[in-house]
């Protein structure tokens, strides 16, 4: 294993250097101009322009962030651009209302509102309308989803349900990420960094599509060193990608049409306990993954505000774990979607959606999915009514009906009553009924791979369903001081359990739901102008979680031990400084406070960037990470840990 280690840093080392020259020809080179998504100052946008941001995952529509009845927190571009981050899960912990723990030099653990673990199945995220949740465990590979974060526009974290509108696996909450209309990314830019533990390399060009268009066209590379144990011996997780896509936009006669897509291919070492089902030590060979994806979308302005939309996009992603298992996997999704005002005190979104996978995988003698071969539907319809009591005062209402092919149909009911309490102070609650559907993780994994089975799946497991509970708080008490406070109970029942076999099913253990539980918890956030120069920026998060097991629970799989899966609390501290001139200072100050299952230990870390521009079009910057110390965050197996040390990332990105 050391000879594949030795093998894995060279090309990481080329890669370096490859970057650390094009940074020195970037930061030399002259540019005329910069794009219309160039870059800002704190003084161009003001808390009330930030209030005024338009959202639409709340009830997709336009609304200003200001009047969203939900614990809603946008990512702008600016916040991104200035925090120094790298990918898109790194941007996600600019969220307050997001747990983000990093596993290994590609992978991420996301949940909101708790149940944090590598399994996360209870957050839907869509990336420009496009869900990219897998069917085969109801969660998301992080280490595949990837835009180039330049083009990003807004990232949209919801916190609480979403199911009326998302369907199911909008559980505990959903993340929307928007990127730049194609007219908004002319022109050129090349972005290169390089620093002792990552390099990346990406490019764009953007240009007119006839009179009426603009099209983009970009590529990137990124090769992530491996991480280290916390005895300083190397992890074999090392991870190298590259990615090209493109996005064309259109508008005539208020028609909008808008055309993208992406084909990427990447390479993941696996590094101990990789042999999890070996059960021996093994020099495995890397994961394999590679996809593409196409979408589609037309949108029509009717009489005025009312409008239709109708998306289309197809998802083909592989995945080979050698020698566990191979998978490839086509998503088709169709959605149509109709924003109507019957009266001017109605506001209804109604739409259907139809949803088909073809999912084909390879088993082996350790694990199997049976059938190897499934093609699975999921068709939905929903309806939501925001109904205007008086000026003040707003009524939500609606459901949506989800079918899938292991439990059939899900109702997905939702209210919610919004009160502007005076022009800078808005009040909402909300009750919500939403579940997560099982997956083929769920009710079809076998192993060993043939008869006779230890695990024999899980045919009875059914969906696991949440009720809750939300109280929200939002204002802007002076011109400098804005803040948002939610507060929120949930009830879960049906939460999946490893218990032992039936008598007669050919298997030892398998899937149940034998468990019931609560979280309840407070969402907090709030940004301060200090000055005209210098913004601060605070979040918190509290979670109490509370499960039980049902009577005649064997627990095999310490389900119970999840209950300290998620950290109690955690803050975040940020300051922004526009420095004379043309630089900037930010410095991020994140605490986490300590998990009981898996045993690992609170941490304070501190990320700080410094960024300069030498020419209107060229910006240089660096970033320290981690800078008060080595710290874990999360692996089930303390010997396999990764300790992310101290580390430093030099970028330049020109626009021209």
């Amino acid at each position: 294993m050391k000879n594949l280690r030795d093998d894995q840093r060279g090309p990481a080392r080329v890669q370096l250097r490859i970057a650390l020259l094009a940074i020195v020809s970037l930061g030399c080179m002259g540019a005329s101009r910069a794009d219309e998504g160039g870059i800002r100052r704190l003084t161009d946008l003001s808390l009330e322009d930030l209030g005024n941001i338009e959202v639409t995952s709340v009830s997709k529509r336009a609304q200003p962030l200001s009047n969203a009845p939900a614990s809603v927190f946008v990512i702008t571009a600016d916040d991104i651009r200035r925090s120094g981050v790298t990918s898109l899960p790194e941007a996600l912990r600019l969220a307050p209302n997001l747990q983000v723990s990093r596993e290994s030099a590609s992978g991420y653990v996301i949940a909101a509102r708790g149940f944090n673990a590598p399994n996360s199945n209870k957050l839907l995220v869509l990336i420009d309308g496009r869900s990219v949740y897998t069917p085969l465990f109801s969660g998301v590979f992080w280490e595949v989803q990837d835009v180039m974060l330049e083009d990003v526009q807004r990232i949209e974290v919801i916190s609480g349900p979403g199911g009326t509108l998302w369907g199911v696996n909008a559980v505990n909450g959903v993340i929307n990420v928007i990127t730049q209309s194609a007219s908004r990314t002319q022109g050129q830019l090349l972005a290169a960094g390089a620093g002792d533990r990552e390099a990346e390399l990406a490019a764009r060009h953007g240009a007119p599509a006839g009179e009426d268009g603009h099209y983009r066209v970009y590529a990137k590379h990124i090769d992530r060193r491996h991480t280290d144990l916390p005895d300083g011996t190397p992890r074999d997780d090392a991870w190298h990608k590259s990615q090209v896509g493109f996005r064309a936009d259109w508008r005539r006669s208020g028609d909008e049409f808008t055309a993208q897509g992406n084909l990427y291919h990447g390479s993941i070492g696996q590094p101990e306990p990789g042999t999890f089902f070996t059960g021996t030590p093994l020099a495995l060979e890397n994961v394999s993954v590679s996809g593409v994806n196409l979408l589609a979308r037309w949108t029509r302005p009717l009489a005025g505000s009312d409008r239709l939309s109708v998306q289309a996009y197809f998802d083909r992603t592989e995945r080979v774990i050698p020698p566990t298992l191979a998978e490839e996997l086509d998503i088709v999704d169709l959605q149509f979607q109709h924003a109507w005002h019957p009266t001017p005190a109605h506001a209804v979104a109604w739409g259907m959606a139809y949803r088909y996978s073809a999912d084909r995988v390879k088993n082996s003698e350790f694990i199997a999915f049976l059938p190897a071969r499934v093609h699975q539907r999921w068709p939905s319809l929903f309806a939501q009514d925001e109904v205007s009591l008086n000026p003040a005062l707003r009524l939500t209402f609606g459901a949506r009906i989800d079918r899938n092919d292991y439990t059939g149909t899900e109702v997905l009911p939702n209210a919610r009553l919004a009160w502007q309490v005076a022009p800078d102070q808005f009040l909402w609650s909300a009750l919500s009924r939403t579940v997560r559907a099982p997956s083929r993780l769920d009710r079809d994994i076998f192993s060993p791979g043939e008869p006779p089975f230890l695990l024999g799946g899980g045919p009875s497991v059914r969906s696991e369903i949440a009720n809750v509970f939300e109280v929200g708080y939002r204002g802007r008490p002076t011109s400098r001081l804005s803040y948002a406070v939610t507060a929120f109970r949930a009830d879960y029942d049906h939460l999946r359990t490893l218990e032992f076999a039936p008598p007669g099913s050919g298997a030892v253990v398998a899937y149940a739901n034998q468990m019931e539980g609560k979280t309840s918890g407070v969402e907090m956030w709030g940004t301060y102008a200090a000055s005209d120069t210098l913004r601060l920026s605070a979040g918190y998060a509290l979670l109490d979680k509370d499960l039980q097991l049902k009577p005649g629970s064997a627990d095999l799989d310490a389900a119970l031990a999840s209950e300290g899966s998620d950290p109690r609390h955690r803050w975040t501290l940020r300051a922004s400084l526009d420095l004379p001139g043309s630089g900037e200072l930010d410095a991020t100050a994140r605490h986490v406070s300590a998990l009981s299952s898996p045993a690992v230990e609170s941490y304070t870390t501190l990320d700080v960037r410094y960024a300069w521009r030498p020419h209107p079009a060229v910006e240089m910057s660096v970033s320290g990470r981690n800078l008060l110390g080595g710290h874990t965050e999360y692996e089930f197996i303390p010997p396999f840990r990764s300790e992310f040390e101290p580390s430093v990332f030099f970028k330049v990105v020109g626009r021209f």
